[in-house]
Protein backbone atom coordinates (compact mmCIF):
# COMPACT_ATOMS: atom_id res chain seq x y z
CA UNK A 1 0.00 0.00 0.00
CA UNK A 2 1.09 3.29 -0.92
CA UNK A 3 1.89 6.06 2.09
CA UNK A 4 4.74 8.39 0.55
CA UNK A 5 3.67 9.82 -2.39
CA UNK A 6 6.17 12.61 -4.03
CA UNK A 7 5.90 14.80 -6.87
CA UNK A 8 8.58 16.01 -9.18
CA UNK A 9 7.22 19.39 -10.77
CA UNK A 10 8.89 19.66 -14.35
CA UNK A 11 8.95 21.86 -17.06
CA UNK A 12 11.30 21.35 -19.84
CA UNK A 13 13.72 18.92 -17.61
CA UNK A 14 15.05 17.03 -20.95
CA UNK A 15 18.39 17.34 -19.64
CA UNK A 16 17.77 15.96 -15.60
CA UNK A 17 14.45 14.00 -15.22
CA UNK A 18 16.02 10.85 -15.77
CA UNK A 19 18.40 11.16 -13.23
CA UNK A 20 16.34 13.06 -10.80
CA UNK A 21 13.72 10.48 -10.43
CA UNK A 22 16.69 7.77 -9.96
CA UNK A 23 18.39 9.62 -7.40
CA UNK A 24 14.53 9.97 -5.80
CA UNK A 25 14.15 6.50 -5.90
CA UNK A 26 16.96 5.37 -4.39
CA UNK A 27 17.03 7.68 -1.14
CA UNK A 28 13.45 6.50 -0.63
CA UNK A 29 14.09 3.30 -0.90
CA UNK A 30 16.76 3.38 1.83
CA UNK A 31 14.07 4.65 4.51
CA UNK A 32 10.55 3.46 3.47
CA UNK A 33 9.49 -0.29 2.58
CA UNK A 34 9.26 -1.42 -1.07
CA UNK A 35 6.02 -0.37 -2.22
CA UNK A 36 5.17 2.16 0.49
CA UNK A 37 5.95 4.77 -1.87
CA UNK A 38 5.39 6.40 -5.53
CA UNK A 39 7.14 9.25 -7.37
CA UNK A 40 4.97 11.30 -9.64
CA UNK A 41 6.30 13.84 -12.54
CA UNK A 42 4.12 16.70 -13.05
CA UNK A 43 5.03 17.63 -16.50
CA UNK A 44 3.58 20.72 -17.19
CA UNK A 45 2.99 21.49 -20.66
CA UNK A 46 6.53 20.99 -21.54
CA UNK A 47 7.85 21.80 -25.19
CA UNK A 48 10.99 19.87 -25.38
CA UNK A 49 11.34 15.76 -24.54
CA UNK A 50 10.50 15.76 -21.15
CA UNK A 51 7.28 13.73 -21.51
CA UNK A 52 9.05 11.41 -23.99
CA UNK A 53 11.72 11.02 -20.95
CA UNK A 54 8.65 10.95 -18.25
CA UNK A 55 6.73 8.36 -20.04
CA UNK A 56 9.00 6.15 -20.51
CA UNK A 57 10.33 5.82 -17.34
CA UNK A 58 7.11 5.56 -16.07
CA UNK A 59 6.44 2.78 -18.15
CA UNK A 60 9.81 0.91 -17.05
CA UNK A 61 9.03 1.60 -13.28
CA UNK A 62 5.43 0.75 -11.76
CA UNK A 63 6.90 2.84 -8.75
CA UNK A 64 6.56 6.40 -11.11
CA UNK A 65 3.84 7.88 -12.92
CA UNK A 66 3.48 10.42 -15.42
CA UNK A 67 1.41 13.52 -14.71
CA UNK A 68 0.78 15.04 -18.14
CA UNK A 69 -0.66 18.33 -19.05
CA UNK A 70 -1.15 19.50 -22.89
CA UNK A 71 -1.54 23.52 -21.25
CA UNK A 72 0.69 25.24 -18.56
CA UNK A 73 -0.98 24.90 -15.23
CA UNK A 74 1.43 27.19 -13.60
CA UNK A 75 3.73 25.84 -10.46
CA UNK A 76 1.57 25.62 -7.83
CA UNK A 77 -1.59 24.20 -10.19
CA UNK A 78 0.85 21.49 -11.57
CA UNK A 79 1.67 20.51 -7.56
CA UNK A 80 -2.08 20.80 -6.96
CA UNK A 81 -3.12 18.49 -9.91
CA UNK A 82 -0.58 16.01 -9.00
CA UNK A 83 -1.42 15.58 -5.34
CA UNK A 84 -5.02 14.76 -6.32
CA UNK A 85 -3.80 12.18 -8.46
CA UNK A 86 -1.76 10.58 -5.66
CA UNK A 87 -2.35 7.66 -3.76
CA UNK A 88 -0.27 8.90 -0.46
CA UNK A 89 -1.12 9.68 2.97
CA UNK A 90 1.82 11.73 3.33
CA UNK A 91 2.62 14.16 0.18
CA UNK A 92 6.04 15.74 -0.54
CA UNK A 93 7.63 17.92 -3.35
CA UNK A 94 11.05 19.45 -4.35
CA UNK A 95 12.21 20.92 -7.08
CA UNK A 96 13.75 18.87 -9.80
CA UNK A 97 17.37 20.53 -9.54
CA UNK A 98 17.86 18.89 -6.29
CA UNK A 99 19.47 21.62 -5.25
CA UNK A 100 18.80 21.12 -1.53
CA UNK A 101 20.90 18.03 -0.43
CA UNK A 102 18.88 14.83 -0.72
CA UNK A 103 19.72 13.21 3.04
CA UNK A 104 17.16 15.54 4.51
CA UNK A 105 14.65 13.68 2.61
CA UNK A 106 13.81 11.29 5.20
CA UNK A 107 14.00 14.05 8.12
CA UNK A 108 11.50 15.75 5.71
CA UNK A 109 8.77 12.84 4.90
CA UNK A 110 9.10 11.95 8.57
CA UNK A 111 8.11 14.94 10.25
CA UNK A 112 4.92 14.38 8.46
CA UNK A 113 4.82 10.64 8.67
CA UNK A 114 5.20 10.28 12.15
CA UNK A 115 1.83 12.33 13.00
CA UNK A 116 3.93 14.61 14.85
CA UNK A 117 3.82 17.70 12.10
CA UNK A 118 0.94 18.22 9.33
CA UNK A 119 3.60 20.47 7.28
CA UNK A 120 7.52 20.73 7.19
CA UNK A 121 9.66 22.99 5.08
CA UNK A 122 13.60 22.94 4.55
CA UNK A 123 14.93 26.01 5.55
CA UNK A 124 17.93 27.79 3.62
CA UNK A 125 17.82 30.97 6.12
CA UNK A 126 17.57 29.13 10.05
CA UNK A 127 20.14 30.51 12.19
CA UNK A 128 23.27 29.05 12.59
CA UNK A 129 22.72 27.13 8.83
CA UNK A 130 22.28 30.12 6.34
CA UNK A 131 22.64 29.02 2.97
CA UNK A 132 25.86 30.64 1.08
CA UNK A 133 23.72 32.57 -1.74
CA UNK A 134 24.90 35.06 -4.27
CA UNK A 135 23.31 39.00 -3.62
CA UNK A 136 20.95 38.08 -6.54
CA UNK A 137 19.62 35.17 -4.72
CA UNK A 138 19.64 36.34 -1.42
CA UNK A 139 18.37 39.79 -1.16
CA UNK A 140 15.31 39.15 -3.26
CA UNK A 141 14.72 36.29 -0.75
CA UNK A 142 15.74 37.76 2.43
CA UNK A 143 13.14 40.98 0.70
CA UNK A 144 10.52 38.32 0.07
CA UNK A 145 10.40 36.08 3.20
CA UNK A 146 10.44 39.46 5.63
CA UNK A 147 7.47 40.84 3.75
CA UNK A 148 5.52 37.64 4.31
CA UNK A 149 6.46 37.64 7.39
CA UNK A 150 5.55 41.27 8.51
CA UNK A 151 2.59 41.91 6.39
CA UNK A 152 0.84 37.84 6.61
CA UNK A 153 1.92 37.31 10.03
CA UNK A 154 4.36 34.06 9.28
CA UNK A 155 6.77 32.85 12.12
CA UNK A 156 9.00 31.16 9.17
CA UNK A 157 11.91 32.21 7.88
CA UNK A 158 12.13 30.41 4.60
CA UNK A 159 8.78 30.06 2.56
CA UNK A 160 10.21 29.62 -1.00
CA UNK A 161 12.52 26.39 -0.53
CA UNK A 162 11.07 23.85 -2.65
CA UNK A 163 11.62 21.06 -0.30
CA UNK A 164 7.89 20.32 1.76
CA UNK A 165 5.67 17.73 3.20
CA UNK A 166 2.33 17.91 4.22
CA UNK A 167 -0.34 15.35 5.29
CA UNK A 168 -3.05 14.90 2.68
CA UNK A 169 -5.91 15.65 4.71
CA UNK A 170 -4.89 18.79 6.45
CA UNK A 171 -3.09 20.22 3.06
CA UNK A 172 -6.47 20.04 1.19
CA UNK A 173 -8.01 21.46 3.97
CA UNK A 174 -5.90 24.33 3.24
CA UNK A 175 -6.27 24.28 -0.70
CA UNK A 176 -9.69 25.19 -0.45
CA UNK A 177 -9.01 29.12 0.39
CA UNK A 178 -5.42 29.06 -2.10
CA UNK A 179 -6.08 30.94 -4.56
CA UNK A 180 -2.57 31.16 -6.10
CA UNK A 181 -1.84 28.55 -8.88
CA UNK A 182 1.85 29.48 -9.55
CA UNK A 183 4.94 31.13 -7.22
CA UNK A 184 3.14 32.16 -4.54
CA UNK A 185 1.38 28.10 -4.14
CA UNK A 186 3.49 27.01 -1.53
CA UNK A 187 4.19 30.48 0.24
CA UNK A 188 0.11 30.68 0.81
CA UNK A 189 -0.39 26.95 1.33
CA UNK A 190 2.01 27.61 4.18
CA UNK A 191 0.61 31.08 5.48
CA UNK A 192 -2.84 29.56 5.58
CA UNK A 193 -1.66 26.12 7.56
CA UNK A 194 -0.42 28.53 10.54
CA UNK A 195 -3.58 30.88 10.80
CA UNK A 196 -5.43 27.59 10.40
CA UNK A 197 -3.61 26.09 14.11
CA UNK A 198 -1.61 23.24 12.01
CA UNK A 199 1.76 22.23 13.25
CA UNK A 200 4.84 23.29 10.82
CA UNK A 201 8.13 22.14 11.16
CA UNK A 202 11.14 24.34 10.05
CA UNK A 203 14.51 22.72 9.81
CA UNK A 204 18.15 23.94 8.16
CA UNK A 205 19.13 22.43 4.90
CA UNK A 206 22.01 21.90 3.05
CA UNK A 207 21.26 23.62 -0.03
CA UNK A 208 23.66 24.57 -3.10
CA UNK A 209 22.46 27.17 -5.50
CA UNK A 210 22.09 25.87 -9.06
CA UNK A 211 21.98 27.61 -12.48
CA UNK A 212 21.53 31.32 -12.60
CA UNK A 213 19.16 33.79 -11.44
CA UNK A 214 17.52 36.94 -11.74
CA UNK A 215 15.34 39.51 -10.56
CA UNK A 216 12.16 38.41 -13.06
CA UNK A 217 9.70 41.97 -13.47
CA UNK A 218 6.92 39.98 -14.31
CA UNK A 219 6.67 37.37 -11.39
CA UNK A 220 8.50 38.38 -8.67
CA UNK A 221 7.40 42.07 -8.78
CA UNK A 222 3.86 41.91 -10.73
CA UNK A 223 3.28 38.09 -9.51
CA UNK A 224 4.83 37.56 -5.98
CA UNK A 225 3.96 41.27 -4.53
CA UNK A 226 0.22 41.66 -5.51
CA UNK A 227 -0.08 37.89 -3.74
CA UNK A 228 1.32 39.26 -0.76
CA UNK A 229 -0.95 42.29 -0.92
CA UNK A 230 -4.09 40.23 -1.71
CA UNK A 231 -3.34 38.15 1.25
CA UNK A 232 -2.77 40.95 3.59
CA UNK A 233 -5.93 42.75 2.49
CA UNK A 234 -7.78 39.36 3.07
CA UNK A 235 -6.53 38.44 6.72
CA UNK A 236 -5.79 42.45 7.96
CA UNK A 237 -8.63 44.79 6.62
CA UNK A 238 -11.32 42.61 5.41
CA UNK A 239 -12.73 41.43 8.60
CA UNK A 240 -12.75 44.41 9.89
CA UNK A 241 -14.64 45.77 7.14
CA UNK A 242 -18.46 45.28 9.14
CA UNK A 243 -21.36 47.51 8.10
CA UNK A 244 -21.04 49.90 10.53
CA UNK A 245 -17.28 50.89 9.48
CA UNK A 246 -18.75 50.72 5.71
CA UNK A 247 -21.13 53.20 6.85
CA UNK A 248 -18.70 55.44 8.82
CA UNK A 249 -16.17 54.83 6.46
CA UNK A 250 -18.44 55.88 3.09
CA UNK A 251 -19.77 58.81 4.76
CA UNK A 252 -16.01 59.65 5.71
CA UNK A 253 -14.92 59.82 2.33
CA UNK A 254 -17.58 61.48 0.95
CA UNK A 255 -17.11 64.20 3.85
CA UNK A 256 -13.75 64.42 3.15
CA UNK A 257 -13.91 65.06 -0.87
CA UNK A 258 -16.21 67.67 -0.02
CA UNK A 259 -14.02 69.05 2.49
CA UNK A 260 -11.09 68.90 -0.22
CA UNK A 261 -12.58 71.42 -2.36
CA UNK A 262 -11.92 74.11 -0.06
CA UNK A 263 -7.95 73.14 -0.95
CA UNK A 264 -8.89 74.06 -4.11
CA UNK A 265 -11.25 76.89 -4.25
CA UNK A 266 -11.87 79.09 -1.53
CA UNK A 267 -15.82 79.31 -0.73
CA UNK A 268 -16.52 82.66 0.87
CA UNK A 269 -15.64 84.50 -2.69
CA UNK A 270 -18.45 83.03 -4.46
CA UNK A 271 -21.60 82.08 -1.83
CA UNK A 272 -22.58 85.37 -2.78
CA UNK A 273 -23.30 84.43 -6.37
CA UNK A 274 -24.33 80.89 -5.34
CA UNK A 275 -26.94 82.14 -3.33
CA UNK A 276 -28.24 84.47 -6.16
CA UNK A 277 -28.45 81.23 -8.66
CA UNK A 278 -32.34 80.56 -9.39
CA UNK A 279 -32.95 77.42 -8.25
CA UNK A 280 -35.78 76.47 -11.40
CA UNK A 281 -32.85 76.96 -13.25
CA UNK A 282 -30.84 74.10 -11.14
CA UNK A 283 -33.38 71.76 -10.23
CA UNK A 284 -33.91 71.79 -14.41
CA UNK A 285 -30.00 71.05 -15.00
CA UNK A 286 -30.42 68.03 -12.41
CA UNK A 287 -33.27 66.88 -14.36
CA UNK A 288 -31.23 66.62 -17.38
CA UNK A 289 -28.52 64.73 -15.80
CA UNK A 290 -30.80 62.45 -14.80
CA UNK A 291 -31.91 61.70 -17.96
CA UNK A 292 -28.39 60.89 -19.38
CA UNK A 293 -28.11 58.18 -17.40
CA UNK A 294 -30.82 55.67 -19.00
CA UNK A 295 -28.60 56.25 -22.43
CA UNK A 296 -25.42 55.26 -20.36
CA UNK A 297 -27.07 51.73 -19.30
CA UNK A 298 -28.11 51.87 -23.14
CA UNK A 299 -24.26 52.58 -24.11
CA UNK A 300 -22.91 49.91 -21.85
CA UNK A 301 -25.59 47.37 -23.07
CA UNK A 302 -24.34 47.91 -26.68
CA UNK A 303 -20.88 47.06 -25.60
CA UNK A 304 -21.83 43.95 -23.77
CA UNK A 305 -23.80 42.54 -26.46
CA UNK A 306 -20.77 42.77 -29.13
CA UNK A 307 -18.82 40.23 -26.44
CA UNK A 308 -22.08 38.17 -26.00
CA UNK A 309 -23.74 39.58 -23.54
CA UNK A 310 -27.37 40.60 -23.41
CA UNK A 311 -28.51 42.14 -20.60
CA UNK A 312 -31.10 44.80 -19.43
CA UNK A 313 -30.96 48.55 -19.73
CA UNK A 314 -31.84 49.83 -15.94
CA UNK A 315 -29.43 46.88 -14.36
CA UNK A 316 -26.35 48.32 -16.37
CA UNK A 317 -27.37 51.76 -16.00
CA UNK A 318 -27.83 50.83 -11.83
CA UNK A 319 -23.89 49.25 -12.37
CA UNK A 320 -22.56 52.32 -13.39
CA UNK A 321 -24.74 54.40 -10.94
CA UNK A 322 -23.00 52.13 -8.46
CA UNK A 323 -19.28 52.31 -9.72
CA UNK A 324 -19.30 56.30 -10.76
CA UNK A 325 -20.19 56.68 -6.56
CA UNK A 326 -17.56 54.59 -5.89
CA UNK A 327 -15.13 56.63 -7.96
CA UNK A 328 -16.56 59.98 -5.68
CA UNK A 329 -15.48 57.88 -2.13
CA UNK A 330 -12.39 55.92 -2.98
CA UNK A 331 -9.14 57.19 -4.44
CA UNK A 332 -7.48 56.50 -7.55
CA UNK A 333 -10.64 55.62 -9.28
CA UNK A 334 -11.71 52.14 -7.52
CA UNK A 335 -14.65 52.96 -8.88
CA UNK A 336 -14.40 51.64 -12.49
CA UNK A 337 -13.23 47.78 -11.25
CA UNK A 338 -16.58 48.36 -8.99
CA UNK A 339 -18.85 47.93 -12.06
CA UNK A 340 -16.51 44.79 -13.14
CA UNK A 341 -17.85 43.14 -9.54
CA UNK A 342 -21.16 43.96 -10.00
CA UNK A 343 -21.57 42.53 -13.30
CA UNK A 344 -19.72 39.69 -12.48
CA UNK A 345 -21.40 38.67 -9.19
CA UNK A 346 -25.45 39.70 -10.36
CA UNK A 347 -24.80 38.39 -14.24
CA UNK A 348 -22.15 36.09 -14.37
CA UNK A 349 -19.78 38.40 -16.57
CA UNK A 350 -16.50 36.94 -16.21
CA UNK A 351 -14.05 39.62 -15.10
CA UNK A 352 -11.83 40.11 -18.58
CA UNK A 353 -14.93 41.34 -20.42
CA UNK A 354 -16.13 43.51 -17.81
CA UNK A 355 -12.96 45.61 -17.25
CA UNK A 356 -12.50 45.09 -21.14
CA UNK A 357 -16.06 46.78 -21.60
CA UNK A 358 -15.07 49.69 -19.04
CA UNK A 359 -11.96 50.24 -21.00
CA UNK A 360 -14.05 50.05 -24.23
CA UNK A 361 -16.29 52.84 -22.76
CA UNK A 362 -13.39 54.98 -21.81
CA UNK A 363 -11.97 54.98 -25.07
CA UNK A 364 -15.02 56.39 -26.66
CA UNK A 365 -15.56 59.19 -23.16
CA UNK A 366 -12.25 60.63 -23.96
CA UNK A 367 -12.45 60.43 -27.65
CA UNK A 368 -15.84 62.21 -27.25
CA UNK A 369 -15.08 64.85 -24.95
CA UNK A 370 -11.59 65.46 -26.90
CA UNK A 371 -13.63 65.81 -30.15
CA UNK A 372 -16.41 68.21 -28.77
CA UNK A 373 -13.48 70.31 -27.50
CA UNK A 374 -11.40 69.90 -30.55
CA UNK A 375 -14.48 71.43 -32.63
CA UNK A 376 -15.34 74.48 -30.46
CA UNK A 377 -11.81 75.42 -30.07
CA UNK A 378 -11.36 75.32 -34.20
CA UNK A 379 -14.82 77.11 -34.03
CA UNK A 380 -14.06 79.79 -31.36
CA UNK A 381 -10.42 80.36 -33.19
CA UNK A 382 -12.56 81.45 -36.57
CA UNK A 383 -14.52 83.87 -34.05
CA UNK A 384 -11.54 85.51 -33.17
CA UNK A 385 -11.86 85.30 -29.33
CA UNK A 386 -8.94 86.01 -27.31
CA UNK A 387 -7.91 85.44 -23.58
CA UNK A 388 -7.52 89.20 -22.42
CA UNK A 389 -9.87 88.04 -19.20
CA UNK A 390 -7.27 86.15 -18.26
CA UNK A 391 -5.75 88.61 -16.33
CA UNK A 392 -9.09 89.19 -14.16
CA UNK A 393 -8.67 85.95 -12.23
CA UNK A 394 -6.89 85.71 -9.28
CA UNK A 395 -3.00 84.31 -9.36
CA UNK A 396 -3.87 81.01 -7.27
CA UNK A 397 -6.81 80.21 -9.97
CA UNK A 398 -5.11 81.42 -12.53
CA UNK A 399 -1.99 79.10 -12.20
CA UNK A 400 -4.44 76.10 -11.00
CA UNK A 401 -6.52 76.60 -13.56
CA UNK A 402 -3.58 76.11 -16.07
CA UNK A 403 -2.34 73.00 -14.73
CA UNK A 404 -6.13 71.79 -15.12
CA UNK A 405 -5.68 72.70 -18.83
CA UNK A 406 -2.05 70.57 -19.20
CA UNK A 407 -3.69 67.86 -17.52
CA UNK A 408 -6.80 67.91 -20.09
CA UNK A 409 -4.57 68.41 -23.17
CA UNK A 410 -2.97 65.34 -22.11
CA UNK A 411 -5.39 63.19 -21.33
CA UNK A 412 -6.81 64.53 -24.78
CA UNK A 413 -4.29 63.59 -26.46
CA UNK A 414 -3.61 60.73 -25.00
CA UNK A 415 -7.62 59.29 -25.62
CA UNK A 416 -6.46 59.66 -29.22
CA UNK A 417 -3.74 58.09 -29.15
CA UNK A 418 -5.54 55.14 -28.13
CA UNK A 419 -8.85 55.69 -29.94
CA UNK A 420 -6.39 55.49 -33.30
CA UNK A 421 -4.46 52.89 -32.05
CA UNK A 422 -7.58 50.13 -31.00
CA UNK A 423 -8.71 51.24 -34.79
CA UNK A 424 -5.92 50.23 -36.24
CA UNK A 425 -5.36 47.01 -34.38
CA UNK A 426 -8.69 45.47 -34.77
CA UNK A 427 -9.25 42.40 -35.95
CA UNK A 428 -5.91 41.48 -36.15
CA UNK A 429 -3.86 39.02 -33.45
CA UNK A 430 -2.39 39.49 -30.06
CA UNK A 431 0.78 38.30 -30.81
CA UNK A 432 2.27 41.63 -30.05
CA UNK A 433 1.14 41.34 -26.33
CA UNK A 434 2.79 38.23 -25.73
CA UNK A 435 6.18 40.03 -27.89
CA UNK A 436 5.90 42.84 -25.27
CA UNK A 437 5.28 40.95 -22.23
CA UNK A 438 8.54 38.38 -23.19
CA UNK A 439 10.82 41.56 -23.32
CA UNK A 440 10.64 42.25 -19.74
CA UNK A 441 10.01 38.68 -18.75
CA UNK A 442 11.45 35.07 -19.58
CA UNK A 443 9.80 33.16 -16.55
CA UNK A 444 6.84 30.84 -17.22
CA UNK A 445 4.75 33.55 -15.34
CA UNK A 446 5.02 35.58 -18.37
CA UNK A 447 2.70 33.12 -20.41
CA UNK A 448 -0.02 32.86 -17.72
CA UNK A 449 0.29 37.43 -17.71
CA UNK A 450 0.31 37.50 -21.43
CA UNK A 451 -3.22 35.24 -22.35
CA UNK A 452 -4.70 37.42 -19.64
CA UNK A 453 -3.68 41.11 -21.61
CA UNK A 454 -4.50 39.34 -24.99
CA UNK A 455 -7.88 38.20 -23.64
CA UNK A 456 -8.22 41.92 -22.21
CA UNK A 457 -7.25 44.09 -25.55
CA UNK A 458 -9.15 40.97 -27.85
CA UNK A 459 -12.79 42.19 -26.41
CA UNK A 460 -11.55 45.61 -26.88
CA UNK A 461 -10.70 44.80 -30.51
CA UNK A 462 -14.38 43.20 -31.25
CA UNK A 463 -15.74 46.26 -29.85
CA UNK A 464 -13.79 48.19 -32.50
CA UNK A 465 -14.10 45.70 -35.77
CA UNK A 466 -18.01 46.01 -35.14
CA UNK A 467 -18.55 49.14 -37.17
CA UNK A 468 -22.49 48.93 -36.54
CA UNK A 469 -21.68 48.60 -32.57
CA UNK A 470 -18.88 51.16 -33.16
CA UNK A 471 -21.20 53.86 -35.22
CA UNK A 472 -24.37 53.05 -31.68
CA UNK A 473 -21.77 53.74 -28.64
CA UNK A 474 -20.57 56.83 -30.64
CA UNK A 475 -23.71 58.04 -31.13
CA UNK A 476 -24.85 57.53 -27.66
CA UNK A 477 -21.80 58.74 -26.15
CA UNK A 478 -22.77 62.19 -28.10
CA UNK A 479 -25.83 62.38 -26.50
CA UNK A 480 -24.43 61.81 -23.04
CA UNK A 481 -22.03 64.22 -23.10
CA UNK A 482 -23.96 66.61 -24.93
CA UNK A 483 -26.19 66.00 -21.97
CA UNK A 484 -23.51 66.62 -19.52
CA UNK A 485 -22.56 70.17 -21.37
CA UNK A 486 -26.64 70.81 -21.68
CA UNK A 487 -26.62 70.60 -17.64
CA UNK A 488 -23.87 72.44 -17.13
CA UNK A 489 -25.43 75.71 -19.85
CA UNK A 490 -28.79 75.53 -17.44
CA UNK A 491 -26.02 75.67 -14.65
CA UNK A 492 -24.72 78.47 -15.93
CA UNK A 493 -28.24 80.86 -17.14
CA UNK A 494 -29.47 79.99 -13.32
CA UNK A 495 -26.65 82.87 -12.80
CA UNK A 496 -28.52 85.30 -15.46
CA UNK A 497 -25.01 85.89 -17.03
CA UNK A 498 -25.48 88.25 -19.98
CA UNK A 499 -24.10 86.53 -23.07
CA UNK A 500 -25.54 86.10 -26.16
CA UNK A 501 -27.05 82.62 -26.64
CA UNK A 502 -24.19 81.48 -29.31
CA UNK A 503 -21.67 82.66 -27.20
CA UNK A 504 -22.87 80.75 -23.78
CA UNK A 505 -23.23 77.38 -26.01
CA UNK A 506 -19.61 77.17 -27.35
CA UNK A 507 -17.65 78.69 -24.11
CA UNK A 508 -19.74 76.23 -21.98
CA UNK A 509 -19.29 73.39 -24.81
CA UNK A 510 -15.63 74.14 -24.72
CA UNK A 511 -15.11 74.41 -20.86
CA UNK A 512 -16.86 71.33 -19.50
CA UNK A 513 -15.19 69.32 -22.01
CA UNK A 514 -11.93 70.94 -21.27
CA UNK A 515 -13.35 70.54 -16.88
CA UNK A 516 -14.34 66.74 -17.68
CA UNK A 517 -10.75 65.53 -19.16
CA UNK A 518 -9.19 67.30 -16.38
CA UNK A 519 -10.67 65.26 -14.03
CA UNK A 520 -10.00 62.10 -15.41
CA UNK A 521 -6.61 61.19 -13.83
CA UNK A 522 -7.26 60.66 -9.86
CA UNK A 523 -5.59 63.88 -8.43
CA UNK A 524 -8.50 64.71 -6.69
CA UNK A 525 -11.78 62.33 -5.43
CA UNK A 526 -14.40 63.29 -7.95
CA UNK A 527 -12.15 65.44 -9.64
CA UNK A 528 -12.98 68.26 -7.25
CA UNK A 529 -10.96 71.15 -8.05
CA UNK A 530 -9.55 69.95 -11.30
CA UNK A 531 -13.25 70.93 -13.10
CA UNK A 532 -13.67 73.75 -11.73
CA UNK A 533 -10.24 74.88 -12.19
CA UNK A 534 -10.49 74.70 -15.76
CA UNK A 535 -14.17 75.55 -16.32
CA UNK A 536 -13.70 78.68 -14.49
CA UNK A 537 -10.28 80.16 -16.24
CA UNK A 538 -11.72 79.05 -19.73
CA UNK A 539 -14.83 80.88 -18.82
CA UNK A 540 -12.92 84.64 -17.47
CA UNK A 541 -10.62 84.27 -20.53
CA UNK A 542 -12.85 83.82 -23.53
CA UNK A 543 -15.79 86.21 -22.15
CA UNK A 544 -16.54 88.89 -19.80
CA UNK A 545 -18.09 87.34 -16.71
CA UNK A 546 -16.52 87.34 -13.67
CA UNK A 547 -14.46 84.88 -11.77
CA UNK A 548 -16.84 84.90 -9.35
CA UNK A 549 -19.59 84.26 -10.99
CA UNK A 550 -17.89 81.53 -13.31
CA UNK A 551 -16.27 79.90 -10.06
CA UNK A 552 -19.78 79.56 -8.20
CA UNK A 553 -21.58 78.49 -12.06
CA UNK A 554 -18.85 75.68 -11.99
CA UNK A 555 -19.23 74.32 -8.44
CA UNK A 556 -22.64 74.31 -8.37
CA UNK A 557 -22.54 72.62 -11.69
CA UNK A 558 -20.42 70.03 -10.44
CA UNK A 559 -22.12 69.54 -7.06
CA UNK A 560 -25.76 68.88 -8.91
CA UNK A 561 -23.91 65.91 -11.26
CA UNK A 562 -22.44 64.87 -8.15
CA UNK A 563 -25.35 64.77 -5.85
CA UNK A 564 -27.66 62.92 -8.84
CA UNK A 565 -24.37 60.45 -9.07
CA UNK A 566 -24.38 60.00 -4.99
CA UNK A 567 -28.66 59.69 -4.88
CA UNK A 568 -28.60 57.25 -8.17
CA UNK A 569 -25.52 54.96 -6.43
CA UNK A 570 -27.53 54.80 -3.40
CA UNK A 571 -30.76 53.52 -4.67
CA UNK A 572 -28.96 51.16 -7.07
CA UNK A 573 -27.27 49.74 -4.15
CA UNK A 574 -30.19 49.36 -2.17
CA UNK A 575 -31.84 47.69 -5.22
CA UNK A 576 -29.26 45.81 -6.50
CA UNK A 577 -27.92 44.37 -2.94
CA UNK A 578 -24.66 45.21 -3.33
CA UNK A 579 -22.40 46.52 -0.52
CA UNK A 580 -20.04 49.18 -2.39
CA UNK A 581 -17.24 48.31 0.12
CA UNK A 582 -17.39 44.75 -0.60
CA UNK A 583 -17.71 45.49 -4.65
CA UNK A 584 -14.03 48.36 -3.59
CA UNK A 585 -12.45 44.95 -2.03
CA UNK A 586 -13.65 41.82 -4.27
CA UNK A 587 -13.04 43.91 -7.66
CA UNK A 588 -9.25 44.54 -6.23
CA UNK A 589 -8.70 41.21 -5.65
CA UNK A 590 -10.21 39.95 -8.93
CA UNK A 591 -8.40 37.87 -10.93
CA UNK A 592 -9.06 38.37 -14.53
CA UNK A 593 -9.01 35.28 -15.53
CA UNK A 594 -11.46 33.91 -14.00
CA UNK A 595 -14.66 32.44 -16.04
CA UNK A 596 -17.31 31.22 -13.89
Amino acid sequence: MVEVSVVLPAYNEEDTIEGTVTTTLETLAAFLPEGSFEVLVAEDGCDDRTPEIAARIAGEDPRVRHVHSDERLGRGGALERSFRLAEGETLAYFDTDMATDMAHLEELIGAVRSGDYEFATGSRWMPGNVADRPAKRGVPSKGFNTLVRGLLGSELRDHQCGFKAFDRAALFDVLEAVADEHWFWDTEVLVRAQRRGYRVKEFPVDWTPKGDTKVDLVRDVFGMGSQILRCWWEFAVSPRITRRVTLAGGTGLVVLAVALMTVYLDPSAVLAEMRRADPTLVAAAAAVYVVSWPLRGVRYRDILRVLGYDEGTAFLTGAIFISQTGNLVFPARLGDGVRAYVVKARRSIPYPSGFASLAVERVFDLLTIAGLAGVVLAGLSVAGFDLSGLDALPPAYRESGRTALRVAAVVGGAALLVAVAVLLTAGRDTAYVRRAVGAVSDDSYADYVADRIEQFVGDVQTVAADRRAFARVGGSSLAVWSLDVATALLVFAAFDVALAPVTLVAVGFFAVSVGNLAKVLPLSPGGIGLYEGAFTLLVVALTPVAWPVALGAAVVDHAVKNVVTVVGGVVSTAVLNVSLTTAVEESRGADPAETD
